[in-house]
Parts: structure tokens; sequence; C-alpha cells
């Protein structure tokens, strides 16, 4: 049977693992994936989670509940993880470092 959680660095504090849920993970990486440029500076954040709301099942995530909580924890495990960067200032805007497969 495969695990349901899964682990997530934060960009803020490396060395620090949390797992969490895999399945409300995924939904909200692929969605953010989705949304976000290749192109500086990138999205806002209250942009990208616009964009994506209509992109996350609505199972996992009920009228876009909690999905706020899980855009912030994704996004900090893929900075961590070098596939998404944020541009120099306020407001943080993120980007693609590289096209995601299949893209």
């Amino acid at each position: 049977m495969p695990d349901d959680k899964i682990e997530i660095q934060n960009v803020s504090t490396p060395g620090h693992v949390e797992r969490v849920d895999r399945a409300k993970y995924d939904a909200m990486r692929e969605a953010l994936l989705s949304v976000l440029p290749l192109e500086a500076p990138g999205l806002t954040v209250a942009a990208a989670k616009d964009a994506l709301l209509s992109r996350l099942p609505d199972d996992l995530f009920p009228q876009g509940k909690t999905a706020g909580w899980w855009l912030k924890a994704v996004q900090l495990d893929l900075e961590a993880k070098g596939v998404i960067a944020r541009a120099a200032g306020a407001p943080v805007r993120l980007r693609l470092c590289a096209p995601p497969s299949g893209r």
C-alpha cells in the first residue's frame, strides 16, 4: 500500500522536514505548476491562488478550504527543491525555474 504521506522541505528552515498528506500535496503541486509562468517576475501569490483554485479537486479542497495553507507549504517545498523561484522585492512573485515535464 502506498504511503499516504510525503516529506516536504521548507526553504525558510533548511534541514527541517515535515510529513503531510500526499493527495493534497500532489493536487496543489500540479495546480500551482500549471499556473506559474517561466518568465520573470512571475505571479504574485494572490494571483497564483486565484488562478489555481478552479484546478483543485473539490473532494480534497471543498470550496477552496485550506488552499492557502497548502499553497504556502507547496511553495516553500518547491522553492527549497529549486523547482520554482521568487523574484526579489515585494510582493512575493513566483515563477518556474524550468518547464515542468509534459508542458
